[in-house]
């Protein structure tokens, strides 16, 4: 049963990777963040790097730019695996596709920390 519910999680997300993220949905992901447990600082990460990459601090390539938009619109969509309104199931989905994100995510997370520490693009 819990692989079902990722298997649904993964094609709502490569649904949502395809939109535009706007401001509002960023200001409403860092509120969602405080939800996702042992995964807030690893989301928080990822909003952060599209910040720098939307400001034109932090280059990143496409496809690594729609994992982190599809998982922020995952997050804060009422539309997914399990809904939010049950409480604390509703945030395991959302966890479980931000760990999928970072994993996916590995070299350009390594890389983007580099770039916080030094200022500069690797």
């Amino acid at each position: 049963m819990k692989k079902n519910y990722f298997n649904k999680a993964l094609i709502l997300f490569n649904t949502f990777k395809n939109r535009k993220l706007t401001n509002e949905e960023i200001d409403l992901a860092e509120d969602k963040a405080q939800h996702l447990d042992g995964k807030t600082s690893e989301f928080k990460l990822l909003i952060s790097m599209i910040k720098d990459t939307f400001s034109g601090k932090y280059k990143m390539n496409k496809w690594n730019i729609s994992i982190i938009v599809g998982t922020i619109i995952y997050v804060i969509s009422p539309i997914d695996a399990i809904p939010d309104i049950i409480p604390v199931l509703g945030w395991l989905d959302d966890a479980s596709i931000v760990g999928f994100a970072i994993s996916k995510l590995a070299d350009e997370v390594d890389r983007y920390r580099k770039f916080q520490k030094t200022g500069l693009q690797i």
